[in-house]
């Protein structure tokens, strides 16, 4: 079992698990106005809201997640002169499942780097929205013989909505901070001076609302630029939000972890996939959680049955197939959920892999909605890519009425994947993004549409009867 965050003062079993953990420095409450026998009782976060505007300055909420890159973020916060807070967000329960969840372990390194800097603690548990609103979201989609992003879904829902509004709202912070290798349009004073107001979430955003939109732009380190991943936040959450690592690289922000004794988080692996399933086998955990259903692996070529599988959401574009009777290794390359059945080709650049043509949902653009050349022209150029690291693809949207995009794309690309997001660029400003729905035809299709056609023409040379 692993061990739970040490505290700094006995807390009252009653207390909220949003109350802070108080570390030690300058906001440790002492003494009878404490509570009795020196607890920290329930005025905690009053007081401790209360004595960050005491000694003026700026507050900003941090979220902390034990790593690296979030303890860095906390550090600069603290070398700007602002009064931070650290707050970690519990998403996923471990108890919930027997997999290797790290969570408690996070929770322990970020209260450990909290103490470190002598700030605040807070922790806080999201794991009944992250459900309904991310994983809930997460098997429907695989259900529905598409592959999600999780990562995008949980800071659109978790990160800058929930804890945006915890931060404002209970620990009266003047902005939020993350460890997103990113950067927007505002400095930090300009966001300090933005007005924070809860909006109603609707289907569109006011177009005639005068404002000065806030750009997300890419992180200096184009290699560990995460704008991908923040391409579904709202507006009014990036009003409030600084990125202190949007400037620096991977390699410096080590360097200034290791000159500031975050040896703890320093020494950890960096996360990598779904944080949920951790280093669990990815198709026994979904099978805890959707019915297996059966179909058959098909080749793309002859329609020939190549195996058996036990559901099609265990597959995505561009794997390998895993086929055991089969010598070669074959690559998924399209599903048939109304059948079950999975396609599969004999090479990992079969051109059955390779599309030029997509279309998503209704684009949820980030400054502009939609942009004004898009509005005007109904077409656009700009820049594409539906994977984290993956080179920028130039591509040409079009605009349809319900605020979708077709993305015609300049040259095809390997394993477009229905779920996935459709993120879209132009310069170093991220534009937003758009669910994959639909998908063009393969090259490997149009050869064959072509080869048809020519043979159609063929014969019907040879059969034209002589003249008589």
């Amino acid at each position: 079992m692993p061990k739970k965050p040490p505290r700094a003062r006995q807390q009252p079993p009653s207390l909220s698990p949003l109350t802070p953990i108080p570390p030690p420095g300058p906001w440790r409450r002492k003494g009878r106005a404490a509570g009795r026998k020196g607890r920290w009782g329930r005025a905690g976060p009053i007081v401790a809201v209360a004595m960050l505007k005491a000694v003026g300055g700026r507050h900003v909420a941090c979220a902390v997640s034990g790593g690296v890159d979030s303890a860095v973020a906390a550090l600069l916060l603290r070398r700007r002169g602002y009064q931070v807070t650290g707050v970690f967000m519990k998403n996923w329960d471990p108890l919930d499942e027997q997999g290797a969840c790290s969570v408690d372990r996070d929770c322990e390194d970020a209260y450990r780097v909290c103490q470190k800097l002598d700030i605040p603690f807070h922790q806080v548990s999201y794991v009944k929205e992250y459900w309904n609103e991310v994983f809930s979201d997460f098997l429907k989609e695989y259900e529905l013989g598409r592959t999600p992003n999780p990562d995008i879904v949980c800071n659109k829902h978790i990160k800058f909505n929930y804890f945006l509004h915890y931060a404002m709202d209970n620990l009266g912070a003047d902005a939020i901070a993350t460890g997103h290798y990113a950067r927007t349009s505002l400095e930090d004073e300009e966001v300090f001076k933005q007005k924070y107001t809860k909006r109603p979430q609707g289907l569109f955003r006011n177009r005639f609302e005068v404002r000065n939109t806030v750009k997300l732009l890419q992180g200096a380190d184009l290699f560990k630029d995460q704008t991908f991943f923040l391409s579904q936040v709202s507006q009014d959450a990036l009003r409030k939000t600084i990125f202190p690592l949007g400037d620096l690289t991977k390699s410096f922000v080590k360097k200034i972890a290791s000159e500031h004794g975050l040896h703890h988080v320093l020494k950890k692996k960096e996360s990598m996939g779904v944080c949920f399933i951790g280093e669990r086998n990815f198709k026994k955990f979904l099978l805890e959680y959707l019915e297996p259903r059966p179909g058959n692996f098909v080749s793309i070529e002859d329609k020939k049955v190549l195996g058996t599988h036990k559901g099609w959401f265990l597959y995505t574009i561009g794997q390998r197939a895993g086929l055991t009777n089969v010598k070669d290794a074959w690559f998924v390359v399209d599903k048939d959920v109304s059948t079950g059945d999975i396609f599969v080709a004999p090479s990992t650049n079969h051109p059955a892999l390779y599309r030029d043509l997509l279309r998503t949902n209704r684009v949820h653009w980030i400054a502009e909605e939609p942009p004004a050349e898009l509005v005007r022209d109904k077409m656009m150029e700009c820049h594409f890519r539906f994977q984290h690291q993956m080179a920028l693809v130039p591509c040409v949207l079009t605009l349809n009425q319900d605020g979708s995009v077709w993305v015609t794309l300049v040259k095809p690309t390997r394993a477009l994947t229905p779920g996935q997001f459709a993120v879209f660029y132009k310069g170093d400003e991220c534009l937003g993004s758009g669910k994959i729905l639909r998908l063009g035809p393969s090259v490997f299709t149009l050869q064959q549409g072509k080869n048809r056609e020519e043979a159609a023409k063929k014969e019907d040379i040879d059969t034209v009867e002589p003249a008589t």
